[in-house]
């Protein structure tokens, strides 16, 4: 261990054990996956990341050693740790000079937003100096004046190739687009079953899979095209399960992005008419609406029965308020009395 522990203060790594872990020291070969706790730190001790707290939960990091994850350091320092093993880990400058862009993937996922969203086409040393905010002013700050991080990692589980099913993220982009098919028809199989909630996950991951294929492309090249057709799909399902589930703006946010791009996309209109109505936007659903039946008349019965739904919710709201506001503004009616209550 004095060995492994001079090998990386050569290295720019500081290792100090907090609590020694059990068993022997994996031989951790490619492909092993490692799943641990990790607290980012500057050296001041203010903290960037846990992942005990980030996003209101506690989430551990799982990593498959020989991918190349984006930052390095912790695929070398993980390797001279035992299972259940708890230790800081100081890292020069430069094995930390991508994390802002890691930590802000994490806080997307964390968040259930798109790992790559608000970072721009461009490799990850080239994004270091671009000056572009990651969205987070801490990260801002770290990306502008590098320094010295301190990782504090507890290994709680090392699991051997082939023990377990590779995640999507830790797949090649020929094993992702082969996955993705499979994905929709789950994610359509657990919608049909009324589990909306399982189907939403089963759709954003399709979604999420595609775009980190799609953020190597540039965008309008034929590839990119292709997979943006094959995103759209899976988007407007996932917005079928986020208007079940009341999510209404969202579903008018995700619509909108697709018509930008596709006029003649009559089921992202009809969704977005239908959830214009369900927050009261008649004009929007209206024109909506109107946009569905110049795109597709034989939908017109449907669209009837939806705007014979909103104009009756319309009613019944205004009706709702009539009755509350009555004899509010009643000029007419003696004012009230002030009564006095005896304290003795």
């Amino acid at each position: 261990m004095e060995e492994e522990a001079r090998k990386l203060l050569e290295e720019g790594i500081i290792k100090k054990v907090i609590s020694p872990g059990r068993g022997e020291l994996s031989t951790f070969p490619d492909g092993t996956k490692v799943v641990f706790h990790y607290r980012t730190s500057l050296c001041d001790g203010k903290v960037l990341d846990d992942s005990r707290t980030m996003g209101g939960r506690s989430k551990p990091m799982e990593l498959i050693l020989g991918k190349k994850f984006k930052l390095a350091v912790w695929e070398r320092v993980v390797i001279t740790m035992k299972q259940g093993e708890l230790a800081d880990f100081t890292c020069d400058i430069k094995h930390t000079a991508l994390y802002p862009l890691v930590s802000q993937s994490l806080r997307n996922i964390s968040a259930g937003k798109d790992p790559l969203e608000g970072q721009r086409h461009c490799c990850g040393i080239a994004q270091i100096h671009s000056h572009h905010s990651l969205g987070h002013k801490d990260l801002d700050e770290l990306q502008a004046n590098q320094q010295p991080l301190v990782f504090s990692i507890e290994l709680l589980e090392v699991l051997p190739p082939g023990s377990f099913q590779l995640d999507v993220w830790a797949m090649t982009d020929e094993e992702k687009l082969e996955l993705v098919p499979h994905i929709h028809e789950e994610g359509n199989v657990l919608f049909k079953k009324g589990q909306i909630k399982e189907a939403t996950e089963k759709y954003y991951n399709g979604i999420a899979c595609l775009k980190n294929l799609q953020m190597k492309e540039h965008p309008g090249d034929e590839i990119w095209v292709k997979l943006d057709h094959m995103i759209t799909p899976l988007l407007l399902n996932f917005c079928q399960c986020k208007h079940l589930q009341g999510q209404y703006y969202e579903v008018i946010e995700h619509c909108s992005s697709i018509v930008f791009k596709y006029e003649g996309n009559v089921k992202a209109f009809y969704k977005r008419a239908k959830a214009h109505a369900a927050v009261w936007n008649e004009v929007e659903a209206r024109a909506d609406f109107d946009k569905v039946l110049e795109l597709d008349p034989s939908l017109a019965p449907s669209v009837a029965k939806e705007l014979k739904a909103m104009e009756e919710k319309i009613r019944t709201k205004k009706k709702e308020e009539k009755g509350r506001y009555k004899g509010l503004f009643n000029y007419n009616a003696r004012p009230a009395t002030a009564t006095t209550v005896s304290l003795l």
